[in-house]
């Protein structure tokens, strides 16, 4: 195949918040799929902060990105040629893609999409990890029950805003954490939350108090840090704390900083527990079945924003989730409209 496949490699270990000299743009011919799998042409790829832990050599749940390799990232797609017979050329597709234009991926790890149904981008957001990562993390490991009070942090982005979304689904009381005025005005106008709070302009833990004045029975945490110690002064008895992840403290230069008060677990009886999404993936069909329903009723809104600018915009789009500035799930646009 003679098209020309533009790429994102790591060129260096990143130290603290990521810099130019961590990338490399590379350029090779597309390659060909081998006996069971499939070219992709990507169109458009997950932008998440999971993508700077899996940059540091450290134990994780995915082995780290390797020097020279290229950045890993989930994409939607369309297949180009394939050599898996449950694909054609032109079927649409999601999957672990790279950060480049064409993709050579095991059949057995893609899976199928219907842009008739939804746009593409619902199945990077909604559809894809972002509403897997809500679903699961809060109904299964949460487990709120009408009545209760659900916190989450990081309330305006990708999974965020879908947790408070969701609480509300079971008839709980939903408290978003954020940054900035204007998407705490979104999560509670847009996305019926029924607080939020402004970790810029505002003293989280004093606000809690006034937004869960009872306590809080889920708080979902994406953040860690300050933000994670405020929430633990505020548990009800029986609180499950919910740890996705940390966006706080994955650029950090010296050792993550952990919770001061975590003595409030063993005062309120409570319980804090990690999971990991790509364990639930045998359910993932469960998931998409109900958001979709969701989705469609307009119960359950996710907002998407698309950059454009093609592999080469990877590392700027990166470094604007980490800086804040996106509301709600972030990818880019890799070709197409």
């Amino acid at each position: 195949m003679s098209d020309i496949n533009h790429q994102i490699r790591l060129a260096s270990r990143p130290v603290g918040m990521l810099t130019a000299d961590a990338w490399e743009a590379t350029e090779e011919p597309a390659a060909t799929p081998g006996d069971g799998q499939a070219l992709v042409e990507v169109e458009l790829l997950s932008v998440d902060p999971a993508m700077r832990g899996w940059l540091n050599d450290v134990p994780s749940y995915v082995p780290p990105v390797g020097i020279g390799e290229v950045m890993r990232a989930l994409g939607v797609g369309r297949v180009a040629a394939s050599e898996d017979e449950r694909f054609s050329a032109g079927d649409w597709v999601t999957g672990v893609t790279g950060v480049q234009e064409y993709a050579v991926v095991d059949g057995a790890a893609l899976t199928p999409i219907d842009v008739s149904l939804a746009p593409a981008e619902t199945y990077l957001s909604a559809l894809g990890i972002s509403g897997m990562t809500a679903y699961f993390g809060l109904l299964d490991v949460g487990k709120p029950e009408t009545g209760q009070t659900v916190a989450v942090s990081g309330a305006a982005g990708s999974v965020g805003s879908l947790v408070g979304q969701m609480a509300k689904q079971r008839g709980c009381r939903a408290v978003g954490i954020a940054g900035g005025a204007e998407k705490c005005a979104w999560l509670v106008d847009e996305l019926g939350f029924d607080a939020a709070i402004d970790y810029h302009g505002e003293d989280v833990a004093k606000a809690l108090r006034a937004a869960a004045p009872d306590g809080i029975d889920v708080f979902f945490d994406n953040v860690g840090g300050d933000v994670l110690d405020a929430a633990l002064t505020r548990l009800a008895r029986g609180a499950r704390i919910v740890i996705c992840g940390a966006i706080s403290q994955y650029n950090a230069q010296q050792a993550m900083s952990g919770p001061s008060n975590y003595m409030s677990l063993l005062v309120k009886r409570a319980r804090m527990e990690g999971f990991v999404v790509f364990d639930y993936a045998s359910r993932y069909r469960e998931a998409a079945t109900e958001i979709a329903g969701w989705l469609a009723d307009g119960s359950l809104v996710a907002r998407e924003e698309v950059l454009d600018g093609g592999v080469a915009a990877f590392p700027e789009a990166l470094l604007k989730l980490f800086r804040g500035e996106n509301t709600g799930k972030l990818m880019l646009r890799v070709r197409g409209e």
